[in-house]
């Protein structure tokens, strides 16, 4: 078996090929579209090719605007169009003197001739009534909003309740049986009279719409909660400039008018102008599909909702929102066709079909049995040429129940328990802070054996704040509620100066006054640390920026690891600065800042003293931060200088360890999972967080990325077992050790990322996994999972609730193949020995429902136990279908088959059964005792290997709901629904023996648990980094 599941369907997790796609769904053959009840929740590949052709039509359209030659476009333009389109009555009314149609085909088509004629940006700007410089007021944003549109795009409705019910109709085994239940009807009222000869038809109709209902209620929740996480996944947040402040909104309350303040790794919310900026690139490739980099400035002005900002920084004015951009219009594509399944939705799609196929086998043996029976008994008694109608409801009957063994042999439930459980732990970890983006993430999750992780913001607090200071050859500890602090009597006058400018000038960062009238500061950590400690020495923030004239700035980068800034001083020469990294910023200075505030040359002794400065801050966790200038005469307004800097001061600030992080790295090496710090920062505050955390051990290895890339190949394989933080890394060494670990070492990789560089990680990785706090939404995009509290713990969570999934699909699994075997045998080998079936086509529909529906919601939603991070993670490419679980299903199937076959041939005699109704009798006794059978064996599914199956069960409340409904169904079937059901009220003590039966298997899980399992010759034992050997691997030993 498994080796045709991997023959056929075997899927990545991460961007499955079309070819692997259309390789099972030709092995199942029944795909062709996906309105089969197991197949609903398959993607739709011919509507996922018709949407990919109106995606590339729309960017065809963008291209043909971007890159056409303008006078050919003009002439186009002039061609289609008027040079001005009449404003409406009701936007002159409201003060604009601009049509939103105006603006989108403005914009859309890049035509500069008709943004010059407006008179620019700033011509845009005042046909808005908007300032520039001070943005909207409040007060505007609802007539905008009417106006020129919302920020939102046009969701397709959500699909009603009956659709689902249609759907889950969409089977040819219930539709065959709903015929047959028509037939019945018409020929047992002929032959039985009303409403004798209806009872049957209409009880499988009614059980039938049961099905149809159940599977239509769980697959509408699941739709809303799917809704609900796209919803989440566009919930982004923009930095715009309003009532004079910088502000964050939720880009959804974007108007047209407002000022956006971009900086590197954000989407562009909308369309837009550009207004002024600094290197601002925008990768337009989601749009035009163009990988080529645009630079933007007031030549080419206009920037397209959608695309990403790749590197600097800028200020756009909005001019179109919604479906007026070519975004919206593009998104309304890009949910058509449906999500990929999930490996296992995909594997377990082919185990229903070998076992559907050993089903239709069954199916057609006990029709053929029956059938012959009958035939043989006619002859017999010479009747075999008088036929009545009673003769032709008879072999109805027989086709009902081989359709029916077909119904119950093919396990729908298998693919649809994955889409569950995924959906029920997407929900649960929105709840703990994460966003699963893509639902094969979840699953994988459960698999990581290793997870490369950032430092700042994931296992600190990122609430940095400046604790000391070296400047002038002496050092300080700031004290940040004293103003002024002991370091203004320390240094003089200019020193503090430069020092001042070199903080307010070069950053990134803006204070502002919140709603409560305090004082705000909106940037990254490290920004907002060091304009703290700017705003002890000047309050006074924007009179500091309004004294020079910024020229140019080059945003920072991980690559570089440093910001520069060129300003025009008030006395007019120029003067840039510099910071970053200490290493870095320390080689490009040959200069150090004097107690007088002058430049003296710095020395090798001093380059020493300074170098032993930055390693000790280090050795304390502290962050080195060091600040620098450069007085240029240089009248080139492009260029920043690239050495021969003046040292100001370094800087160490403090970022302290989140609390329970410690005890999460804990968990995730009992788990069999190893944790590497992959950062930016310098090797000895890396190396004393990692001892913080319990990352770096006495055997482990720290290294600098510089060194890990200079490596081969196999010096990486040789040195990455002992590998637990690597510091001064570039992107690129965060990818490379991704890589290698993957393809190399065949581990399961889980990685952290909040920069636009990681993207090449975090879509290399197995599982991306973004920060939503620091990320920027280029590594959002690129990610499977977004953490939204930025902290290590809730990473190890969603590996909890990954191994969760892997489990509750083992246990179902189990549960499910079970019944299958047991009915499956029960009903060919009574019509094989007996001539009839014990179990109807109503009773059969009712089980097929328990195990299916009803099972797959109390086994896939089991809530994780801290069990589970005890255990080792699942192995890439492990038999799902276990030697355990084996054990178990072929013990549970003997001890029901052996009862049940006991009560078939012997009940009568052992239970004393006489009178003319004890046949009725036995056979509800036999559906009755089947059904406690399956009650009880779900129980005993909670847990593959312990024996106490009962500990947390009150926890699972869903699982407590089905049992006890499941329970009440069944008495309401045998006690009130008999003449639909074929079944008798039972006395006390036979459903004592019925419960009793059930019971025992119990005891009979009790029993196999304690049968011991070979596990195979070729277990390794590896030594891991913290010195314990770990549990034997695969999902055997979960």
């Amino acid at each position: 078996m498994e080796d045709y599941l991997k023959k056929n369907f075997d899927v990545d997790a991460k961007r499955p090929s079309e070819e692997a796609l259309k390789r099972w769904r030709s092995a199942v053959w029944l795909v062709k579209k996906p309105r089969r009840r197991r197949f609903r929740m398959v993607a739709d590949l011919a509507k996922r090719a018709e949407a990919e052709r109106k995606r590339r039509k729309i960017q065809e359209k963008i291209r043909v605007a971007l890159y056409v030659q303008k006078a050919a476009l003009h002439f186009i333009d002039g061609v289609n169009r008027t040079d001005r389109q009449d404003i409406p009555d009701e936007v002159k009314e409201a003060g604009f003197d601009i049509c939103p149609e105006d603006l989108a085909s403005m914009v859309r088509s890049h035509d500069l001739k008709r943004l010059e004629s407006h008179g620019g940006a700033e011509g845009i700007a005042r046909k808005l009534s908007v300032s520039l410089e001070n943005g909207l007021s409040l007060s505007e944003i609802s007539t905008r909003q009417q106006l020129y549109g919302r920020n939102q795009f046009v969701d397709k409705p959500p699909r009603p309740l009956w659709m689902f019910a249609w759907d889950a109709m969409q089977d040819l085994t219930l539709i065959i049986l709903m015929v047959c239940a028509v037939i019945s009807v018409g020929v047992g009222i002929a032959t039985k009279g009303w409403p004798k000869g209806m009872y049957d038809g209409v009880g499988i109709i009614l059980c039938i719409f049961l099905v149809v209902m159940v599977t239509a209620i769980s697959d509408y929740k699941q739709s809303l909660q799917f809704r609900d996480l796209d919803k989440e996944k566009r919930n982004i947040f923009v930095h715009v400039t309003r009532n004079r402040n910088r502000q964050k909104v939720a880009i959804c309350d974007l108007v047209v008018g407002d000022i956006v303040n971009l900086s590197m790794g954000d989407q562009v919310p909308a369309d837009g102008l550009y207004i002024s900026g600094y290197s601002l690139s925008i990768d337009e490739s989601s749009l035009s599909g163009e990988s080529e980099l645009v630079i933007k400035e007031n030549e080419r002005p206009f920037l397209l909702s959608g695309t990403k900002v790749q590197d600097g920084s800028g200020i756009m004015l909005v001019t179109s929102v919604g479906m007026r951009t070519e975004w919206g219009r593009l998104m309304v594509t890009l949910s058509e066709g449906g999500e990929d399944e999930t490996p296992l939705q995909v594997k377990l799609n082919g185990v229903a079909t070998i076992i559907g196929k050993i089903g239709l086998a069954f199916a057609i043996l006990t029709f053929l049995v029956l059938t012959s029976r009958f035939l043989a008994v006619k002859v017999t008694h010479g009747h075999i040429t008088n036929w009545s109608m009673s003769d032709v409801l008879n072999l109805l009957n027989f086709f009902a129940i081989a359709v029916t063994i077909l119904v119950v042999a093919v396990p729908e439930g298998l693919p649809l328990a994955v889409t569950l459980s995924l959906a029920f732990a997407m929900k649960k970890l929105m709840n703990d802070k994460a966003l699963v983006r893509h639902l094969s993430a979840c699953e994988t999750m459960g698999s990581a054996s290793c997870i490369c992780t950032d430092k700042t913001g994931t296992l600190t607090t990122n609430h940095m704040v400046v604790t000391k200071i070296w400047t002038c050859g002496e050092e300080k500890r700031i004290e940040n509620n004293k103003p002024g602090n002991a370091l203004s009597s320390a240094i003089s006058e200019k020193v503090t100066k430069t020092l001042m400018q070199a903080i307010f000038l070069n950053t990134g960062a803006e204070v502002v006054k919140g709603k409560d009238g305090k004082t705000e500061i909106l940037g990254s950590p490290t920004e907002t640390a060091l304009l703290e400690l700017g705003l002890l020495f000047q309050r006074d923030f924007r009179a500091q920026r309004n004294e020079s004239k910024i020229i140019t700035v080059e945003p920072f980068n991980s690559v570089k690891k440093k910001m520069s800034v060129l300003v025009m001083l008030p006395g007019g020469g120029l003067r840039a600065f510099l910071k970053g990294a200490s290493e870095v910023i320390l080689g490009l200075c040959d200069k150090i800042v004097g107690k007088d505030g002058d430049s003296v040359p710095m020395s090798e002794e001093q380059r020493r003293h300074i170098t032993n400065v930055i390693n000790g801050f280090a050795c304390e966790a502290l962050r080195t931060i060091c600040l620098a200038f450069k007085d240029t005469d240089k009248t080139s307004e492009d260029s920043i200088p690239e050495n021969n800097y003046t040292l100001i001061a370094v800087v160490g600030i403090k970022d302290p360890v989140r609390p329970g992080v410690k005890q999460a790295v804990k968990t995730c090496l009992a788990a069999g999972i190893v944790v590497r710090m992959v950062t930016g920062d310098n090797i000895n505050t890396a190396k004393a967080i990692a001892k913080e955390c319990g990352i770096l051990t006495d055997d482990g290895i720290a290294i600098e990325g510089s060194d890990f890339r200079d490596k081969s190949t196999q010096e990486m394989k040789e040195l990455i077992p002992k590998l637990q933080v690597m510091a001064r890394s570039l992107p690129m060494d965060k990818h490379k050790l991704v890589t290698i670990l993957r393809k190399e070492c065949n581990e399961v990789v889980a990685v952290t990322g909040d920069g636009t560089n990681d993207a090449p990680a975090l879509h290399e990785a197995d599982i991306g996994l973004a920060m939503g706090m620091a990320g920027t939404e280029v590594a959002k995009e690129s990610a499977d999972v977004v953490i939204m509290d930025d902290n290590f713990t809730t990473i190890v969570t969603v590996a909890k609730w990954g191994r969760s999934v892997y489990i509750n699909i083992q246990k179902f699994v189990q549960f499910q193949l079970t019944v299958n075997i047991v009915a499956l045998m029960t009903n060919f080998f009574s019509a094989c020995i007996a001539g009839s079936a014990p179990l109807t086509a109503v009773q059969l529909l009712w089980v097929n429902m328990i195990m299916d529906t009803l099972g797959a919601l109390a086994l896939a939603t089991e809530p994780p136990h801290d069990g589970l991070m005890k255990q080792p993670p699942v192995a890439r490419n492990e038999r799902f279908i276990t030697k355990i679980m084996w054990r178990n299903i072929v013990g549970q199937s003997i001890y029901q088959l052996i009862v049940l076959g006991v009560l078939e041939f012997e009940g009568k005699r052992l239970l004393n059964l006489n009178g003319p109704h004890s046949d009725a009798t036995l056979k509800t006794l036999i559906f009755n005792a089947f059904v406690f059978c399956q009650v009880f064996n779900e129980i005993n599914s909670r847990d593959m290997e312990k024996i106490n199956i009962l500990q947390g069960i009150f926890s699972s409340w869903i699982f407590i709901m089905v049992m006890l409904s499941t329970v009440t169904f069944q008495f309401v079937i045998v006690e009130f629904l008999g003449k639909f059901a074929d079944t008798v009220p039972l006395s006390r003590e036979l459903w004592m023996v019925s419960i009793l039966v059930g019971s025992v298997s119990l005891v009979v899980g009790a029993v196999l648990k304690c049968i011991p399992v070979y596990m195979g010759k070729n277990t390794r034992i590896v030594k891991h980094h913290d010195g314990y050997e770990p549990l034997p691997s695969g999902p055997d030993m979960a």
